[in-house]
């Protein structure tokens, strides 16, 4: 149901507007160290890999080194391993392009991502093959992205900058994302939030919106 206090949109990227599946990203890596993916998966998080690639601790060169490191695999192309990493990065349907354009005539849209730069490079190109749009940014007001901001959702953190820095009241933004954390912490901040779960889309979630 619509609300009508609603100013501002603010969307997650993966699996709002980008369809994705991270497990294959581990599978990738998998692969091309000929490991098992449930070690990969224990080797990344253990040394918080993620984290710090997406909150601008580590920057592509050394993400990439980490890598090697890690998997102590130093034969490792940069190609090879950006290929792994975007791996689970899949399509952008037009539809959802759409219909971001047509709320940006009466809403302030924003995007709050989780992400690094090697992924938004990928994206932007899925996006220009998908739409023939050049990069997100040409779709929100402001592109509001963890490894440039040095916080990851759902830190409280995240979201009072966006709010700060668009000069955004929370009960007239909407918060569209598909983790439950995510949204429970925007929620706390008295934002109004939708959880987005498959098979629904935000063609579904904001039809109201988009009349």
């Amino acid at each position: 149901m619509k609300n009508s206090k609603i100013k501002n949109i603010i969307f997650d990227l993966g699996d709002v507007i980008l369809n994705i599946d991270v497990p294959i990203a581990s599978r990738s890596f998998a692969t091309l160290s000929g490991r098992e993916q449930e070690e990969i998966l224990h080797i990344f998080k253990e040394n918080a890999l993620f984290r710090q690639f997406e909150t601008g601790q580590l920057d592509e060169k050394g993400f990439r080194n980490y890598v090697r490191e890690i998997l102590d695999f130093s034969d490792l192309s940069d190609e090879a391993i950006d290929t792994a990493w975007n791996s689970l990065l899949l399509d952008l349907p037009p539809e959802r392009v759409e219909l971001l354009q047509k709320l940006s005539k009466n809403y302030r849209l924003f995007l709050l991502s989780n992400t690094s730069s090697i992924h938004i490079t990928e994206v932007n190109k899925i996006l220009k093959a998908s739409t023939g749009i050049e990069k997100l940014d040409d779709l929100f007001e402001t592109v509001f992205l963890s490894y440039e901001m040095g916080l990851m959702k759902p830190d409280p953190q995240i979201y009072q900058q966006v709010l700060e820095q668009a000069g955004l009241n929370a009960e007239e933004t909407l918060f569209l994302d598909d983790n439950p954390d995510n949204i429970t912490a925007a929620s706390k901040l008295g934002i109004d939030t939708i959880l987005v779960q498959k098979p629904s889309t935000i063609l579904e979630y904001l039809k109201d919106y988009a009349v």
